[in-house]
């Protein structure tokens, strides 16, 4: 394309020189020319991989929107037009999902590229049954574009509780873009507590909502607090019973005392009786088994330096990818080059056995990701080099962006 425009220059500076030129003409000032910008190795490096990852096929739409959320974050600040590119594919495709049943694995809305007509043009075609699946985006929607969303998601969000359906997120975003003593906030902090979901099935929003009742009580009118606070104690109370449970019946209950003052909450308490034994139900406090991260320990990798393959290769995948590269960034980064590469070698052949073995699970891109920069720490060319040999397409994407993000971060490394 760019070749045929010189032609047609040239064809034209022809026809210029072959008329008539007037003797003694006045020469235009010519524009001093803005010289092109000079990127850095290390930037250059990062367009490269980027171009290089983006252009490999993903077969999964889930997977290649995990690579153009990456790489729009990734070339973002080097170069912003090939952003926009990839956000705007990004958004299409988290479109389709959302219109196909799927929740998106990322939203391209949380990543500060947002090109608002687009944000809206999302927001007004996403069906109202697929608005909880959709929430991350239109978090993003109202938080990044309000001027031009606020009002589309409100008008989404008002169906879904029409339909039984709350995303509690998405309306405390709105809330808290509307303002917390605007009367649409006002009005729909009621309408969520009417509304609740099925507890069964949505037992796991238990701690979410009493966090979402202790922020609002406060500012809405105390009538609307009371009403509101019975009605989620009374929903509480037919979640099953666990220590989250007894930690959300405990949040929802300090906060309607703090909000009420003590007389009313108790006038409150003594009109429902179903509100009242669950306050009663809440039990003592218990620990609470939160999920551990599969982190290593980077700090027992540097000071044990002596050779872990052999104890490495009889762990699980996941945590033989992510110990070894441990391992590796600890001996990379102490000048032991040669053990780093032994452990990188683990590292890599353990990712390509959690992506062909991943389900919902087991975030295998994470774990690649996670293997990726700790071998781009130490020799980020040789990090890339080991990403492009993985066996999925999708998998050396993700590696060679997280490569890039290093870059991108401490320049090139060897």
């Amino acid at each position: 394309m760019y070749r045929f425009g010189v032609v047609i220059l040239g064809f034209s500076l022809a026809a210029q020189a072959q008329r008539a030129v007037p003797k003694n003409p006045v020469q235009p000032k010519a524009a001093p020319e803005s010289p092109a910008r000079q990127l850095s190795p290390g930037q250059k490096f990062v367009i490269d991989t980027v171009k290089m990852a983006t252009a490999l096929p993903q077969s999964d739409q889930q997977d290649r929107l995990r690579v153009l959320s990456a790489a729009a974050d990734v070339v973002s600040p080097i170069d912003k037009k090939m952003a926009k590119g990839f956000w705007n594919e990004g958004v299409r495709i988290e479109s389709e999902l959302v219109r196909l049943g799927q929740t998106p694995a990322v939203s391209m809305m949380t990543n500060g590229q947002a090109d608002c007509q687009s944000v809206l043009s999302f927001v007004e075609n996403l069906p109202e049954s697929a608005v909880q699946r959709a929430e991350q985006a239109l978090i993003g929607a109202v938080t990044m574009c309000s001027r031009q969303t606020l009002d589309t998601v409100e008008r989404k969000l008002d169906a879904a509780l029409q339909k039984g359906v709350v995303p509690a997120r998405a309306l405390m975003a709105t809330m808290q873009t509307q303002g917390e003593k605007a009367p649409w906030s006002q009005e729909h902090f009621a309408r969520m507590f009417a509304a609740l979901p099925d507890p069964k099935d949505n037992a796991a929003e238990a701690e979410n909502l009493a966090a979402m009742y202790a922020q609002m009580a406060p500012q809405v009118d105390k009538e609307i607090a009371a009403k509101a606070g019975l009605q989620l104690l009374v929903w509480l109370g037919k979640v099953e019973d666990s220590p989250v449970r007894g930690l959300s019946i405990r949040i929802a209950g300090q906060a309607m005392r703090e909000t009420l003052g003590e007389e009313a909450y108790q006038k409150a308490l003594q009109s429902d009786v179903v509100a009242s034994s669950t306050l009663q139900s809440a039990g003592p406090e218990r620990e609470i088994q939160r999920p551990e991260p599969e982190g290593v320990s980077v700090l027992a990798a540097m000071e044990n330096k002596a050779d872990q393959t052999e104890q490495l290769s009889g762990l699980p995948p996941v945590m033989r990818a992510r110990e070894a590269a441990a391992h590796g960034f600890a001996s990379g980064t102490s000048g032991d080059k040669q053990q780093a590469r032994k452990y990188f070698d683990m590292a890599f052949s353990a990712a390509d056995e959690v992506w062909e073995a991943r389900t919902p699970e087991t975030d295998a891109a994470a774990v690649v990701q996670e293997i990726s920069e700790a071998a781009a720490q130490v020799d980020s060319v040789n990090a890339l080099m080991r990403a492009q040999k993985l066996h999925d397409h999708s998998a050396q994407a993700i590696s060679m962006l997280a490569v890039a993000r290093v870059v991108a971060s401490n320049g090139i490394s060897k």
